[in-house]
């Protein structure tokens, strides 16, 4: 039996081999069952699929790609992919246990996130160890056993959402679903080596996710590379009217030249001179990448947000959440857990509504911080401790842990956790981008493009690369929309692309305009732009694409249009008007006429030979 190693299971590998004819999803599923017995690490799952049911999961796929052929990935993105979801998520026919027995269910329906990557051809191997009730960054708090790290077992693993992600960095699945309120889907992908993405709240539905603060949980996603992160929040995103919380989002697109980092100017690490060092050098290798400009700003705002979440009224909801059990079975409670939780008691309805102040006061602030920066970077943990640091203070190191993430939700910002540097002394280190609600695919192509960065720096700890065409465009919304030609400096690959892109546009199709058109190369422009004008007679069908953009960002893109180009009505070849760029006729005297090339495109393609 071949043993698996991680990158094995990376999606590339696997789908690339599964088209081939290499591997069949049956193949997988044993050398996976194989591969679980001999990593010897039981902690990691609180329940698995029982194997025939497993195989019964595995044929269906496989009789889909006999049906399909190649095209069984249009199909099922996802095919063939195995997966975990931590134990307060619902997958019907399980027992859903939030790491508590006493608590334990068994639901007739999984949760929402659940049907979504089933349907597009996941494998559901098993629920993972968790922080009971997801409260804890440290991967201690079960009574199923503390979940050992990945990279060094006598160090924490990172919480809650612990067992999904040491599953991912062992080579047990492809990737795992966690939750994420304080942090959880975030400080366990740095332990252990690997990604973890935060959306923003109410990107993924939450229905049958068992809560741990309702107003700010969401569910997040471990895998080995961004790209891969990426694939399943496109599978598993999108409006769910049976989750109050759920909610439609508009996603720009990623930028194409630099970023503009915002980082705190006097990071916290507790003492952990390796951890700091680690930053520091990370920080050093951005600052050299291309356009990238980084600035100190204070993390005051932050901070205080941070220590809101288990110093403030919104330990209530946790309370809320474990229901009756708190009272009537107290017992049944990890001791850490039920002490955090008893806080509620504390707090009134003054207390809540003047902290509710207090958060949206340090929300403003944090805001204009923000104001001139692309996303915020920060270690996503200050500090990585031992086993027995957490045994002997649970709660301080705990707290430790939730530095640079409990503010995040707080702040209904999107997150993703990157491996960085490693530590002098070999361990792990992580780092988190940090942007705006909706920003989520602009952080995961600055991701992508810092671990390129890194693996360059570190090649013996390099993960599988994923390519921009891999992450593909931001997440589709139904909001209202606007057709636009686009003929000349926007175009695809251009240089003005990129403000299409950051105004999250897709690209619909390239096509031509009717062929009452004429185009020219208009003097000193720069970048070099071309003016498209329509004509009563000889003219000709031009080459344009068509892109579509969220109305509401319409405007600002026309207010930057420099004359003496502007919008109006282009006519298309099948007779349909959009939007798109026209010229002012002044401008095209003396223009050089390059109607003969069809278009932009070929022109300067035609200009450098």
């Amino acid at each position: 039996m071949i043993q698996l190693a991680a990158n094995s299971l990376g999606f590339d590998t696997l789908q690339t081999r599964y088209l081939r004819g290499e591997l069949r999803p049956t193949v997988l599923l044993e050398q996976l069952l194989a591969h679980i017995e001999t990593v010897r690490r039981p902690e990691i799952w609180i329940s698995r699929v029982a194997p025939d049911a497993l195989r019964v999961q595995a044929e269906r796929l496989e009789r889909e790609r006999e049906e399909y052929g190649a095209r069984v990935l249009e199909r099922l993105p996802l095919f063939g992919l195995p997966f975990a979801v931590k134990d307060n998520i619902d997958v019907a026919g399980m027992a859903t246990t939030a790491a508590c027995p006493g608590f334990s269910y068994e639901p007739g329906r999984s949760a929402t996130v659940v049907e979504k990557l089933q349907r597009a051809g996941a494998l559901l191997i098993g629920k993972t160890n968790l922080d009971q009730f997801a409260t804890g960054l440290v991967g201690t708090r079960s009574p199923y056993g503390a979940v050992r790290n990945a990279i060094d077992p006598d160090y924490v693993s990172g919480g809650s959402s612990s067992g999904s992600a040491v599953a991912v960095a062992l080579g047990l699945v492809s990737f795992a679903l966690g939750t994420d309120t304080a942090g959880s889907g975030r400080v366990p992908a740095a332990f252990n080596d690997i990604v973890g993405l935060k959306p923003s709240r109410g990107l993924i539905s939450t229905r049958g996710v068992v809560p741990a603060c309702r107003t700010l949980d969401c569910v997040s996603v471990f895998a080995l590379t961004v790209g891969d992160a990426w694939r399943v929040l496109g599978a598993a995103a999108g409006f769910d009217a049976d989750d109050p919380y759920s909610r439609e989002l508009s996603m720009p697109g990623p930028k194409l030249q630099g970023y503009r980092v915002a980082v705190p100017d006097a990071p916290e690490f507790f003492g952990d001179e390796q951890a700091q060092a680690a930053f520091s050098t990370a920080l050093a290798y951005l600052a050299r990448m291309t356009g990238m400009r980084i600035e100190r700003i204070s993390f005051a705002p932050f901070a205080q947000a941070a220590a809101l979440l288990y110093q403030g009224p919104w330990v209530a909801e946790r309370r809320a959440a474990i229901g009756k059990l708190f009272d009537e079975q107290p017992q049944a409670i990890d001791p850490t857990v039920h002490r955090v939780v008893a806080q509620a008691d504390r707090y009134s309805a003054l207390d809540t509504f003047n902290a509710f102040y207090r958060l949206a006061t340090l929300r403003r602030k944090a805001e204009q911080l923000l104001a001139d920066a692309d996303f915020l970077l920060v270690p996503t943990a200050p500090t990585m401790p031992l086993q027995s640091a957490v045994e002997a203070e649970p709660v301080a190191r705990n707290s430790e842990l939730g530095y640079y993430t409990n503010f995040v939700n707080f702040f209904d910002m999107a997150a993703l956790a990157i491996p960085a540097v490693r530590r002098p002394d070999g361990l792990p280190a992580g780092i988190t981008l940090i942007g705006r609600c909706g920003a989520d695919h602009l952080l995961a192509a600055a991701g992508e493009a810092i671990r390129a960065e890194f693996d360059l720096v570190e090649p013996e700890h390099a993960r599988p690369r994923s390519s921009y065409q891999v992450l593909g465009e931001p997440l589709s919304t139904p909001e209202p929309r606007v057709r636009l030609a686009v003929v000349g400096a926007h175009l695809d690959g251009q240089p003005l692309n990129g403000q299409l892109l950051e105004r999250g546009a897709r690209k619909l199709c390239t096509t031509t305009t009717g062929a009452g058109y004429r185009l020219y190369a208009l003097p000193e422009t720069e970048p070099p732009k071309p003016g498209l004008a329509r004509v009563a007679d000889g003219g000709a069908a031009i080459e344009v694409e068509i892109w579509e953009m969220p109305l509401r960002h319409f405007g600002s893109f026309v207010a930057a249009i420099p004359a003496p180009l502007g919008i109006g009505n282009v006519q298309l070849a099948d007779g349909s008007q959009v939007k798109g760029f026209i010229c002012e006729p002044w401008a095209l005297s003396g223009a050089h006429d390059i109607t003969s090339f069809g278009g932009w495109r070929a022109y300067l393609a035609n200009r450098t030979i």
